[in-house]
């Protein structure tokens, strides 16, 4: 398309962009619509199996169909699945506005020659757009006018300016910090080269180690319920079969001849199997999940966390280590002008000490005229780069009368910038790097101006002093004499971005944690070092810096072997990150990766956990599983914290859960053998399954983040969701539980305890109430590994009153339950028994804790 620069498109041209091209708005990336996520949630291996489990009801049980249990059932997959869709599509929508302010963006563009302000997504292929110092430029284009400086780190992660002249590329969301320009536009949204590195994150992300422990749960789960289910099949037909009939092979041969008697035993039987693996699965873990992802992803926004992957929480508390930026993250994110050094080795502090020198009219003309930042009418610093912003900051009470007759912007090549002034007198003044301009200094000024033949090897002395303290260190010269190319030497800039006020205690929070953390910057290696040292992150000789080119003269397999000693990579490159974390993640390892740049996307895409920085790229944002809205890294430290939470008040659940399924199994396979055919009636066993599920998932998914979580060493990768301590609880409490039920039912002395009735009435309400009441108690068992089961209970308000509540609905249900519950109330004395029959549960479990604890066996969940 042949435009015009100074007439641009007219509407046609702009219609027939926009069929042939597309818009330049990028829609969102994998945008998940609510029925989406909720498929998605269905994908949960819990859920999966209570999938399964239904529809064996349905096909094998269309007789006698079981519709508490088949709704009780239906209910927790809706249940989880709601929970976990809302939470997530919640999260969507938050992290859709963080986007949606990047494209209010508007620039100057030219049509029918008129100059107009349009908003950025509504550019096309072919406009003409004006660009000037301060803009992000809104698409690619081709430079037809003017010569401008952008910033193109996020792409590159180089953080010098990047000069473009007539027909250099531009790309979108790059930054022009000088000059003014006007260019065509090329390319538009997803045909960017802004837009294609979002559609790499198109592709799939592995699975959380989360979804990795709950599928090897589903599989243990599975197996132990399909092993029971097996068993009672062969046992019951081998008891109708061959015990009953007293092994009378006459009789046996004419049930197994005779098809209606035998497939109705064999129906039987299956319904026998599939009630085990029914009663075996714990139908209440997805939506427990779903609770605790949900309310703590609540509780992280308070702390400047924002969630986008339910996942990435949980995820968060196995990270082993932890890659984090330098800029922004460790340190403030900007840099200050810290301090002067003159020729003799002086250093003034701040303007009040310049200010007492004659030396300070050369000071602030290099940085206030030799500069291409500018203050704009409303006081704000705008254009040029981050040091030229300093500087000028720092130098802008400086209101001298001067004249510029000629100036020399900074480019990558020179290193320095120059300005020809008449301020009384001609003179050059020079700023920029060191190693450029110290070979042409013959002289240095003293405080008073005074000309001083100068010492090169002290100078050099006092650079390498400042920058072994990592600071960045520019250098300011005058050339008095324009028939000579020497210099005066004024002094060196001390710049630095200071450290963030909490960086030090973050890092200290997170290495506490056993937690590796690796700092990634641009910085010169001397720089990184001193930052790194100052917020003790580098401790011991065996700890290992390297830089980009040391790091790419190594082998993945020598990397391996040092992985575990890595601090420091200076003057990192984006490639570098991604590497880093195929690497990692090839030893086992759960890796986190900070980031804010465009090209930082595929690192945090591939990184077990991506966190992106608040006021990052929006192509960063969508790379992450969470966003950090402060840039602190302390929040990083608080998602490491939320995230161990999560997973262990996941596995308290689990505790609570399958020892209550436990014992549930245990009476299902053993109950028909020893009499007890209907120990707890239908009505009953909703009830148990509410608690079991509903009120005990709500009760654990408020349990606090406590900061000794973070004195724990990360969870390995390969480690399974049920740890030894969990095993020892399930088993030792399941089943003395399961044996404590059915003595209560069997052992003549205890019936005696209970008022006489044909039908036992009094002892089945009792039972009722020692099966709840057993499984409450132990949910204070479940909730700590300390002998104290009160431990930190103040701070889950949430587990007291659900407790209460599951209290208060027994005693009504005991007392008025009638024959739908077949509960017909307890005198006083039967009631204690009852209960202390329960409470007996108490001193096992804390028999169990002081063998583990003397044993050092009791690392708890």
């Amino acid at each position: 398309m042949n435009v015009q620069v100074d007439v641009g498109l007219n509407a046609l041209e702009v219609e027939k962009s926009k069929k042939i091209n597309g818009t330049n708005k990028i829609e969102k990336i994998n945008k998940n619509s609510f029925l989406k996520l909720l498929i998605e949630s269905l994908g949960d291996p819990i859920i999966k199996i209570l999938l399964i489990v239904l529809a064996v009801k349905t096909v094998f049980l269309f007789q006698s169909f079981d519709w508490f249990e088949t709704l009780g059932i239906i209910i927790a997959i809706t249940l989880a699945s709601l929970i976990s869709t809302i939470s997530e599509y919640g999260s969507e929508k938050s992290f859709e506005k963080l986007q949606n302010e990047s494209s209010r963006v508007k620039c100057r563009v030219r049509r029918s020659g008129k100059l107009e302000e349009l908003y950025v997504d509504e550019v096309v292929v072919g406009d003409i757009v004006e660009i000037q110092t301060g803009d992000i430029i809104p698409a690619d284009g081709i430079v037809r006018v003017g010569i401008i400086s952008v910033d193109e780190s996020s792409f590159t992660g180089e953080t010098k300016d990047v000069e473009k002249m007539i027909s250099n590329e531009v790309y979108k969301g790059s930054v022009v910090l000088n000059g003014s320009a006007i260019i065509e536009i090329t390319n538009v949204g997803v045909n960017t080269k802004y837009g294609r590195i979002l559609l790499e994150l198109l592709d799939k992300q592995p699975d959380s180690p989360l979804k990795i422990r709950l599928r090897e749960l589903a599989s243990i789960i599975s197996k132990i319920g399909y092993t029971g289910a097996i068993l009672v099949f062969i046992s019951y037909l081998f008891s109708i079969l061959f015990v009953e009939n007293h092994f009378d092979f006459n009789i046996i041969w004419n049930i197994i001849t005779t098809p209606k008697i035998i497939f109705g035993h064999i129906i039987y039987a299956l319904t026998l199997a599939v009630t085990i693996i029914i009663v075996s699965v714990p139908e209440g873990l997805p939506m427990m999940i779903a609770l605790v992802l949900s309310s703590n992803m609540k509780r992280m926004v308070k702390n400047n966390v924002l969630v986008r992957r339910m996942v990435g929480i949980e995820t968060s508390g196995s990270i082993n280590t932890l890659f984090s930026d330098k800029t922004g993250t460790i340190t403030k994110g900007h840099l200050e002008v810290v301090g002067i050094v003159l020729g003799d080795g002086t250093i003034l502090r701040n303007n009040r000490d310049i200010d007492s020198h004659l030396i300070s009219k050369y000071i602030y003309e290099c940085m206030r005229v030799n500069n291409e930042s500018k203050i704009g009418s409303d006081g704000k610093i705008i254009g040029g780069n981050i040091t030229d912003k300093a500087l000028l900051e720092f130098s802008k009470n400086y209101n001298k009368i001067y004249k510029i007759i000629d100036q020399k912007y900074f480019d990558s090549k020179s290193k320095y910038s120059s300005v020809l002034i008449d301020d009384g007198v001609t003179h050059e003044l020079f700023k920029g790097a060191p190693e450029k301009l110290i070979g042409r200094i013959t002289d240095y000024y003293s405080e008073n101006c005074v000309k001083r033949g100068i010492n090169k090897n002290e100078i050099d002395i006092i650079l390498k002093k400042y920058t072994v303290r990592g600071y960045r260190v520019l250098m300011l010269a005058d050339r008095p004499n324009k028939f000579t190319e020497n210099l005066v030497f004024i002094g060196f800039v001390l710049l630095k971005d200071e450290l963030s006020d909490t960086a030090k205690s973050a890092v200290s929070m997170i290495n506490d944690a056993g937690v590796q953390v690796v700092m990634i910057t641009g910085d010169a290696k001397d720089t990184a070092v001193n930052i790194a040292q100052e917020i003790g992150l580098i401790k011991s000789e065996n700890d290992i810096i390297l830089t980009s080119q040391e790091l790419g003269l190594m082998s993945d397999d020598e990397i391996k072997k040092h992985f575990d000693n890595l601090r420091v990579i200076a003057r990192a490159l984006p490639e570098d990150k991604s590497r880093l974390v195929r690497i990692g993640e090839s030893l086992g390892k759960v890796i986190g990766m900070t980031g804010d740049g465009v090209n930082d996307a595929p690192a945090l895409k591939c990184a077990d956990v991506g966190f992106a920085m608040g006021s990052g790229s929006e192509v960063a944002k969508e790379a992450s599983d969470i966003v950090i809205l402060d840039n602190n890294l302390l929040s990083i430290g608080k998602a490491i914290l939320y995230g161990r939470t999560i997973f262990k008040s996941i596995r308290k659940f689990i505790i609570f859960q399958l020892t209550m399924n436990l014992c549930a199994l245990t009476l299902s396979i053993l109950g028909p053998f020893l009499g007890i055919n209907t120990p707890v009636t239908v009505m009953q066993m909703l009830w148990i399954n509410m608690i079991m599920d509903t009120l005990a998932a709500l009760a654990f998914s408020f349990e606090p983040p406590l900061k000794e979580y973070m004195k724990e060493k990360p969870i390995k990768k390969g480690e399974s969701i049920l740890n030894k301590y969990m095993y020892s609880s399930i088993l030792i409490t399941g089943i003395y539980t399961s044996l404590l039920l059915i003595l209560f039912l069997k052992l003549p002395f205890i019936k005696e305890l209970f008022r006489y009735d044909l039908e036992d009435k009094y002892l089945l309400t009792a039972f009722f109430g020692l099966f709840v009441f057993s499984g409450v108690i132990n949910s204070f068992n479940a909730r700590t590994n300390r002998i104290n089961i009160f431990a930190n209970i103040l701070k889950n308000r949430a587990f007291i009153i659900i407790i209460l509540f599951i209290t208060i609905i027994q005693m009504i249900l005991l007392y008025k339950g009638g024959v739908t519950f077949r509960t017909y109330g307890l005198n006083l004395k039967e009631f204690i028994i009852m209960i202390l029959f329960s409470l007996s549960v108490l001193p096992v479990d804390i028999g169990r804790k002081v063998f583990l604890k003397r044993k050092n066996l009791n690392t708890g969940v």
